[in-house]
């Protein structure tokens, strides 16, 4: 059974850092991409930034360059969300997914920036 579970959201005032990571299993973690999306409320999830399988490949959206980084541990079937300078927009609910035929998510994890 695929399973991906979020952790490390929270509470952080504009200007923080927060690290969120993403642990997978059920399938053979070093053969898919995983990406990062989020959804805040009233607005349609978007995608935030993604890893490929082997190569380290990153895509980052627009609102995410220069302030997130995303890495992945094969050691431990994790990928990682580093982000830094948060601000108020960065407010919502961020979800790891990856795509195996059909798509796969977590069940989500907060990160709320105060201004």
């Amino acid at each position: 059974e695929v399973q991906l579970v979020e952790s490390g959201g929270g509470l952080v005032q504009a200007g923080g850092s927060l690290r969120l990571s993403c642990a997978a299993s059920g399938f053979t973690f070093d053969d898919y991409a995983i990406g990062w999306f989020r959804q805040a409320p009233g607005k349609e999830r978007e995608g935030v930034s993604c890893i490929s399988r082997s190569d380290g490949f990153t895509w980052y959206a627009d609102s995410a360059k220069g302030r997130f980084t995303i890495s992945r541990d094969t050691a431990k079937n994790t990928v990682s969300l580093q982000m830094n300078s948060l601000n108020a927009e960065d407010t919502a609910v961020y979800y790891c997914n990856v795509k195996i035929r059909a798509d796969y998510w977590g069940q989500g994890t907060q990160v709320t920036v105060s201004s």
